[in-house]
């Protein structure tokens, strides 16, 4: 427990002083005898000894309304690793070709579907993989556009929410792959990315330093759409000092789901393929290193590498949630106050 005003703590060493001035200065008027002998004989009635209670409870409710107003809070200590952490930019392709079968957990889903739920994996951890709690984590997702479907964050528990968000283009206006676009708006989001740890730490963003910046881009074709060349974007990134880490997903086999607004949802032979000399380059000209995911197991074990790859010394940032409990004082002190004045005008009461 701690006190948010702990200086005004300092009047309970007043208190004192006052009730000695009080009762100094407060004393009722005397009367002379020659003696009081046989008065003192007679002895005092339970309610003289007693008379000290209302003074007492004054006292107790006083000293409760000062630790009151010196405002105790209970605090829960977190600790959150983020100084020195890796941010990182999921770049997803959502094109029609994604929506190919592949195994994954026993059951049969679509390629991105395999993609998001290994990914989550990845952040959170589990099946082999530590989990990525310290870092800044975003996604992007894309078919003929691109589009920010999380914002750098640190609030990793609702990642899964915004994943649910990415489905497939199911119209030829949407459909498409744009990796140059994707890369360029990932590369973007990552240059800022200390200015963004200190929004969401509420500390000076000179006090960070991100010591990796990286980008997973995991697409299963080609180039095809968008205003930027892959290669250029990729040349951007280095320049940001950003890593781009390729992954090349299946291949121009097996069947993927395309919906037709006459005939529904048609099974048709998948996309041509991906262009595995592009994404090498892209790797190469940033850093990262490129692999193939013919299938979930091998998309896993690539995480599991990058895993490994990505990792830092970092430094801890600590955090103090802290629950008011001045509550209790005071209202334990206003009852205290509400007696006394009842017993002084009731039991207590003194007739001048």
């Amino acid at each position: 427990m701690r006190f948010e005003s702990p200086l005004v703590l300092l009047a309970l060493l007043v208190l004192p002083l006052v009730f000695w001035l009080r009762y100094r200065l407060g004393r009722s008027g005397t009367l002379s005898f020659s003696s009081i002998a046989v008065a003192a004989k007679a002895g005092s009635s339970q309610r003289q000894q007693l008379a000290f209670i209302p003074s007492l409870l004054r006292i107790v409710a006083l000293v409760l309304l000062v630790v009151a107003l010196a405002r105790p809070q209970e605090g829960k200590e977190r600790i959150r690793d983020v100084s020195q952490g890796i941010a990182i930019e999921m770049v997803v392709d959502r094109s029609g070709s994604m929506g190919t079968e592949m195994e994954y957990d026993g059951a049969v889903s679509n390629r991105l579907g395999v993609v998001k739920g290994v990914f989550e994996r990845f952040v959170t951890g589990g099946h082999g993989l530590s989990g990525r709690p310290s870092d800044l984590i975003g996604m992007v997702a894309f078919a003929r556009y691109p589009d920010t479907v999380c914002p750098l964050t640190l609030s990793h528990g609702a990642l899964h929410e915004f994943m649910e968000t990415v489905h497939l283009a199911e119209t030829r206006n949407e459909d498409g792959t744009a990796i140059g676009d994707a890369i360029a708006l990932a590369a973007a989001r990552l240059r800022t990315a200390e200015e963004t740890l200190a929004r969401q730490t509420g500390e000076n963003s000179d006090k960070f330093k991100i010591k990796s910046k990286v980008i997973i881009l995991l697409t299963d074709g080609e180039n095809n759409a968008g205003k930027r060349d892959p290669l250029q974007a990729a040349k951007l990134a280095a320049s940001w000092g950003i890593k781009i880490y390729t992954i090349g997903v299946g291949g121009g086999d097996g069947m993927m789901v395309m919906h037709d607004p006459f005939f529904g949802n048609l099974r048709v032979p998948g996309g041509a393929g991906v262009n595995r000399a592009m994404l090498e380059q892209i790797a190469k000209e940033t850093g990262g290193i490129f692999r193939m995911a013919e299938d979930a197991r091998s998309l896993h074990s690539i995480y599991k590498e990058i895993d490994r790859l990505e990792r830092t010394d970092i430094e801890s940032v600590r955090y103090m949630d802290y629950r008011e409990l001045f509550v209790p004082f005071a209202l334990a002190g206003l009852i205290l106050l509400c007696i006394e004045t009842i017993l002084r005008c009731t039991v207590f009461r003194r007739v001048p």
